[in-house]
């Protein structure tokens, strides 16, 4: 499914390997990363399978945020979201059977996507990771976040994410915007079929809301395959 380019990184003949182990690197983008053909088949199978079948994750601004104010210029913007989702990391996810019968839990799976992953993360990564799809319809967003777990003692001092993105013809635009030297400075387009992105987080970052084409608003859809990547090594003692 890889172009020449995509072949080469998985084969280790890349000068994109490490690429994000590499000082100051957080964010990558790789927009022709799979075979055109390739990518269209698994939007087709994806605009097919799974409408209607994810779960609606709406985590909106809490009024508090703002009328609970008490000084001038201390707002503090919880994470915001809109945006359909299933976790394949569980069986009892209502897609899961789906997502197993047209082959994505195989491919999210797959030796070669932990593999491609590793080789831009230039560190081991462990034979465990997270899988998840995502949805975005119109109006669809992220909102400012950076995926820091500062209580998690195994994604503490950070981890990789990659993300496959699969734009339908409906879709007019949806850009991520990320931090560069403490500025929200960055933007990437992620309207691709068959594009990759890759955070080595945690980082500040936001996805704006999916435009659609101009008349075409209801069916505009931007599907997102994502892998969650630990770093294979000990994790650091908290001990005192």
């Amino acid at each position: 499914m890889l172009t020449p380019q995509g072949l080469r990184l998985l084969d280790g003949r890349s000068p994109l390997e490490g690429a994000l182990a590499r000082e100051g690197r957080r964010f990558l983008t790789l927009p022709r990363i799979l075979n055109p053909r390739a990518a269209k088949d698994c939007l087709q199978i994806l605009e097919r399978a799974f409408p209607g079948k994810l779960t609606r994750m709406e985590t909106p601004i809490p009024p508090e945020a703002l009328w609970g104010m008490t000084h001038n210029y201390a707002e503090l913007l919880p994470k915001s979201a809109r945006v359909w989702t299933a976790q394949l990391a569980s069986r009892r996810e209502r897609a899961y059977a789906i997502a197993e019968e047209v082959g994505l839990v195989g491919f999210l799976r797959s030796d070669s996507f932990r593999l491609f992953a590793q080789r831009l993360n230039g560190r081991p990564l462990r034979k465990r990771w997270g899988i998840q799809l995502l949805c975005y319809g119109p109006g669809d967003y992220a909102g400012p976040h950076n995926d820091h777990h500062p209580e998690d003692v195994e994604a503490q001092d950070g981890y990789l994410d990659v993300h496959l993105t699969f734009a339908n013809a409906d879709v007019g635009r949806q850009l991520l915007v990320y931090e560069r030297r403490g500025h929200l400075s960055e933007v990437a387009d992620v309207r691709t079929v068959g594009g990759m992105t890759a955070y080595r987080l945690p980082f500040w970052h936001y996805t704006t809301p999916l435009e659609p084409r101009r008349g075409r608003g209801e069916d505009a859809r931007r599907w997102v395959l994502l892998g969650t990547f630990l770093d294979a090594r000990p994790p650091r003692s908290t001990a005192g």
